[in-house]
This record gives C-alpha cells, sequence and structure tokens, in this order.
C-alpha cells in the first residue's frame, strides 16, 4: 500500500458520506487501502445506523468487475447504503451502452401516438397507453400501467431493465433484443414486475428481486 498519499478519503456531508477514490493509482492499491479503512482505522467512524454512501471516481474508468469490488468491500459495513457511484468523466467520453447513474423523473399520461424518451434511466409518474411509445438509453420504471411500446437501454445497453406498476406492453425491447408477442403476456397478479435480459432472452420477474438480477439498479440518485 502507498503510505504516502491517500488513495481513498471519506468525507461526512449532510446526507451521508462521501468516499473520494484516487484516479491516478493502481486499482488493487485502491481496493487495498479502502478495506483497510472500513476493516480498521475507520471502523468507529462507520459504524451506527444506516448511513448513505457516494462513491467519486474521478477520472478513473471502473469495469463492472471493478466496480463489484468496490461495492462487496463497502458492503462489508453493514450499516453503509450506496447510493451512487459517480465518474467526472465528461459524458461524450462515455460508453453508451454503459448504464447511467442518474435517474430522470417524470409524470403524465402517454396516449396514442405519442412517444417520449430520455438519454439515461427514466422513472415515468403515469400510464403508457397502447399506442404510445416510452424509450430511454437507460432503465425504465413506469409507476402506473404499461400497455404502449417501451424499448430501454437503446444505445445497446443490455442490463437495462423495464419495471411497471402494471406490465401489460403491446411490445418491450431490451437494446436489440424484443419480447415475445403480447398475446404471450400472463396477466399477473398486483405486484409490481420488471424484464431483463437473461443470455439473450427476455425474461420477467417480481420487482422484489430486482436488486438480485440489477444490485446497482436500486441505488440511483435522482437529479
Amino acid at each position: 500500500m502507498i503510505a504516502s498519499k491517500h488513495l481513498v478519503t471519506i468525507k461526512g456531508v449532510k446526507d451521508g458520506l462521501i468516499f473520494l477514490l484516487n484516479d491516478e493509482c493502481e486499482f488493487s492499491s485502491l481496493l487495498e487501502e479502502l478495506n483497510h479503512k472500513l476493516e480498521n482505522t475507520h471502523q468507529k467512524f462507520l459504524s451506527g445506523p444506516i448511513i448513505h454512501v457516494h462513491v467519486k471516481l474521478g477520472k478513473r474508468v471502473v469495469d463492472e468487475e471493478q466496480e463489484t469490488l468496490i461495492r462487496e468491500s463497502i458492503r462489508q459495513r453493514g450499516n453503509l447504503l450506496i447510493q451512487s457511484i459517480e465518474s467526472d468523466l465528461p459524458e461524450k467520453e462515455r460508453d453508451p451502452s454503459e448504464p447511467s447513474r442518474s435517474l430522470k423523473i417524470m409524470s403524465g399520461m402517454v396516449r396514442s401516438g405519442q412517444s417520449i424518451h430520455y438519454d439515461g434511466n427514466l422513472m415515468y409518474m403515469g400510464d403508457i397507453n397502447p399506442g404510445g411509445t416510452i424509450t430511454s438509453t437507460g432503465d425504465i420504471y413506469v409507476m402506473g400501467s404499461l400497455r404502449g411500446l417501451a424499448h430501454a437501454g437503446i444505445a445497446g445497453n443490455r442490463r437495462a431493465v423495464i419495471a411497471a406498476s402494471y406490465l401489460k406492453p403491446t411490445q418491450l425491447r431490451i437494446a436489440e433484443i424484443i419480447s415475445r408477442p403480447p398475446d404471450e403476456w400472463e396477466v399477473s397478479d398486483a405486484s409490481m414486475e420488471f424484464a431483463y435480459l437473461n443470455e439473450q432472452k427476455m425474461e420477467i420477474d417480481k420487482i422484489v428481486h430486482l436488486g438480485r438480477i440489477r444490485p446497482d439498479a436500486v441505488e440511483f440518485k435522482g437529479e
């Protein structure tokens, strides 16, 4: 571990903690210091009730495996709840197939012939009627009835999900994968459901299992 320079800086803010991660060191050294502070030097500081955590990566680019290692390290402390993991890279430098960390909230009703689109993760408070279309480059969450067409991850993000309070669409698409015909959709109970890709096939599950499929999906911060 490099002792001459802090690779992990933990700062307290009004709504929790910010973890500032050095973006110039080797990832292995960064992870080593993160674990050391969580397990040793900052134990007392990080104990107590639930604490919300925002992780700042600076200009570091992490892959899915590295992000998982960061999350697992922080989650070792049972009272730490990750709210976001963000990079300072300009939007134009990001891979469009990678999910954004923000969540845009819109409201209204999408009627037949109408469409809405957002570059990022979208929560829509209202109904998407038959003939209506909702699209995004990230996830789509409909707090209402989804009875039209929804297309998430349109830039190629196959990790995107589509969720709705009432999921009865005419068609779902995630990246380039299209759902089965609408007459094959089963009428579900009152629980909220979501669609996701599993080995090139679209699957449907109850929203309570979303964290198992996409642990980061429930940790987006609102814009």
